[in-house]
């Protein structure tokens, strides 16, 4: 179990608002719950179709109307100014198949109280309300049941194909489009317009931590390479056939594991590597594999870094493939440089953090957010609380309740200020302007 850190966040006395938070967290959390204290709640399965059941009828209940989009977005809208855009603001409530209780969820509830909070509040005359509000939790974060991750985002942005989407299959060959169908979470329109976005999550990492700050200003995310991976020998019969014919797909396999690793320990600190999922055929305890496929990712906040790792990741191809026997076939999904958010953004989440007496810095994101996908759509807000010990996918993930609360309350202000315009007029976000 995490063990607690001393928080950063002033602790004032609960009020009522922050315990129906703390009470909803923790109803959702029975949603997909397991007996180790995490949850498993993949998109559209069961458990996830349950806790978005729930979700709508929260949303409902505090006088959002609910609507889907055509790739199964969930968005609790809040009209106050008729034919407005919105702010959108809000995470994801599905998850790996162990996971813990807060990755995306705390972002989609905080979201949705902040929201409830701004709607319950006596307008400023001096800051009158200028766009409409919308919590959202996007489908398929994740993307552990379908492949790519953060999809419904990236349909939504236009980054994605909806009909390649919903074309997704599973392991077990059900598509997108079958797995949405009988849950009624499929709409026929493309969601509320965008203005402004925010997204609060956990940091999953311990920068916060051991910094002593309450909150994560998001400046940027890191660089990266994500690479599909396939590695072919020849089956064989795993006893019988003599070790210097054998061209062993997993062998292959295994030594790639090993040189992400070893390239990582090479850039201590500043390149992070990962092997996360592996697919053996024929998977038979008395054959030698023949393929391999692989999933391989290097990240970085130093592009020239990433660019030598990647050439050494080439270098050592070459040599898996001399040593074994086997091919290696690459294939660079996905790449990206260090993407910042825009600055004015990070500077308006700065300012609402001092207000409220929360110590707070700039922060980069390793990980993919459904906010990354955003911020090449409209300009985007993206805050983090300190995750314990820096526990993330695995039941042992934990946020402190005041830290929860910090957050909650900063986003509040956040949305709020948002909502009044405050970061300019609507205009659409040029990707490469407005970064520093």
């Amino acid at each position: 179990m995490p063990t607690s850190r001393p928080t950063a966040a002033p602790t004032p006395a609960r009020n009522e608002d922050d315990q129906r938070f703390l009470d909803d967290f923790a109803t959702m959390s029975t949603f997909g719950a397991t007996p180790e204290g995490g949850v498993d709640r993949q998109a559209a399965t069961e458990p996830d179709n349950a806790q978005r059941r729930w979700f709508a009828d929260l949303l409902e209940e505090n006088g959002l109307r609910v609507v889907y989009d055509r790739i199964g977005n969930q968005f609790g809208l809040l009209e106050r100014v008729p034919g407005a855009p919105y702010v959108v603001v809000g995470s994801h409530m599905d998850s790996q198949p162990t996971a813990g209780r807060f990755d995306g969820a705390y972002g989609v509830l905080a979201a949705a109280h902040a929201v409830f909070r701004v709607a319950s509040e006596e307008p400023d005359p001096a800051s009158p309300p200028v766009h409409n509000l919308a919590v959202v939790n996007w489908f398929n974060e994740e993307g552990s049941r379908f492949e790519p991750s953060m999809m419904g985002s990236a349909v939504y942005t236009g980054r994605l194909g909806l009909e390649t989407a919903l074309a997704t299959r599973d392991r077990t060959g059900t598509t997108v489009a079958e797995a949405l169908a009988p849950t009624g979470f499929l709409g026929d329109g493309d969601g509320p317009e965008a203005v402004f976005c925010a997204e609060i999550h956990i940091e999953q990492g311990r920068v916060l931590e051991d910094s002593g700050s309450s909150i994560g200003l998001v400046s940027a995310s890191w660089a990266a390479s994500k690479y599909e991976i396939t590695v072919r020998g020849e089956q064989a019969h795993s006893g019988a056939t003599v070790m210097p014919d054998r061209r062993d797909a997993l062998l292959g396999a295994s030594l790639l594991v090993v040189a992400a690793r070893e390239l990582a320990d090479r850039f201590p600190g500043v390149l992070h590597t990962a092997v996360g999922k592996l697919d053996v055929y024929p998977n038979s305890p008395v054959v030698v594999a023949s393929r391999v496929e692989l999933l391989l990712d290097l990240r970085s906040p130093d592009e020239d870094v990433l660019a030598r790792a990647n050439e050494l990741l080439l270098e050592r191809v070459a040599e898996i493939e001399a040593e074994t026997g086997v091919t290696v076939e690459r294939h660079l999904s996905h790449a990206w440089g260090v993407n910042p958010y825009q600055p004015s953004g990070v500077d308006l989440a700065r300012s609402s953090a001092e207000r409220l007496g929360l110590s707070s810095e700039p922060i980069m994101t390793v990980a993919g957010h459904d906010s990354i996908n955003m911020k090449e759509h409209v300009p985007t807000v993206m805050l983090f609380v300190p995750s314990v010990s820096g526990v993330s996918h695995n039941v042992g993930e934990y946020t402190e309740d005041a830290d929860l609360i910090a957050g909650l309350t900063l986003l509040t202000d956040v949305t709020r200020r948002l909502g009044a315009g405050e970061l300019g007029p609507a205009t659409p976000y040029v990707p490469g302007e407005d970064r520093a």
